[in-house]
């Protein structure tokens, strides 16, 4: 049996948005940087670290990259989501009036997030490899006229001022983390807030026959099962073996999901299930925001 650690693994330097997230999402575990994504879960599947978290998505900037591929090969499963609000504070070496800001570092992603603060105070983005790396530089260098683009986090860690807080042109921008771990855990849990609603994510890929997906989907609208996610994308580059990420509302034991995955099945010639897990608190909150 593997010792526990009591680390939780993410890519990034410390001070990354995954590192809140870590924070936010297991304040009682300690957090273990880690170099790539690869590397997060290697740290997991090797007994270094107990849990990975990972990102997955973004509500302004869609799926992160190449992860859909990781997360079906990485012999994990999915234990609980985890949804951390993107804000975005301009840190400076401390003393620094906002004045004497000419330019700001992050991630290229990062800094089209807040072009109107930029604009607004005629401030030059530069390219950074990564946001907490970008203030770990400004920090470094002590460059009064560079500030960086970041997580709070990242200033409390690098010992940075703060000049202007939540500056991200949009205040709804989320990301979306799975907390992954080497063993699955089915059962039924309330979530951080004590919320009960569980959630299945699942990849599969459908039999070549006509109408394979349209069938495939049935089960799901006949039983009433809500779908949130289904995404597609390549295998190994080959455009005619095409895999199927989704996420549904329930869980597998449920009547109405049982029925709706056997249907599932007949028309898929691989089904795999990544994890059963509860729904973050935000979900249901975004949700009632859209909808009122």
């Amino acid at each position: 049996m593997t010792k526990k650690t009591n680390l939780i693994a993410f890519q990034g330097e410390p001070g990354a948005y995954s590192h809140q997230a870590c924070r936010d999402a297991r304040p009682d575990m300690k957090a273990l940087p880690c170099r790539t994504f690869e590397d997060v879960i290697e740290a997991v599947r090797s007994g270094q670290a107990d849990l990975a978290m990972l990102p997955v998505e973004n509500s302004t900037y869609g799926r992160v990259a190449d992860i859909h591929h990781l997360l079906p090969e990485s012999g994990l499963h999915i234990i609980d989501e985890a949804f951390v609000r993107v804000h975005i504070s301009l840190l400076a070496v401390p003393g620094t009036p906002l004045a004497d800001i000419t330019d700001a570092m992050s991630h290229t992603v990062l800094l089209g997030q807040c072009r109107n603060f930029l604009r607004e105070h005629a401030i030059r983005g530069i390219t950074g490899a990564d946001t907490a790396g970008s203030a770990k530089i400004v920090s470094e260098q002590g460059q009064r006229h560079i500030a960086a683009l970041a997580a709070p986090l990242a200033g409390e860690i690098y010992g940075l001022d703060s000049l202007a807080d939540e500056i991200e042109d949009r205040q709804n921008n989320t990301t979306r983390f799975l907390i992954m771990s080497r063993e699955p855990n089915y059962a039924r849990r309330p979530n951080r807030a004590g919320e009960d609603g569980m959630l299945t994510s699942f990849v599969f890929r459908v039999r070549n026959i006509p109408a394979a997906l349209y069938k495939a989907m049935g089960g799901f609208a006949t039983n009433g099962v809500n779908m949130t996610k289904l995404e597609s994308y390549m295998v190994d580059g080959v455009f005619s073996a095409t895999q199927f990420y989704a996420d549904i509302e329930g869980h597998p034991e449920d009547p109405a999901v049982q029925r709706a995955l056997d249907e599932l099945g007949y028309f898929t010639s691989m089904l795999n299930v990544l994890g059963v897990y509860p729904a973050d608190p935000l979900r249901a909150e975004q949700l009632r925001a859209h909808q009122g």
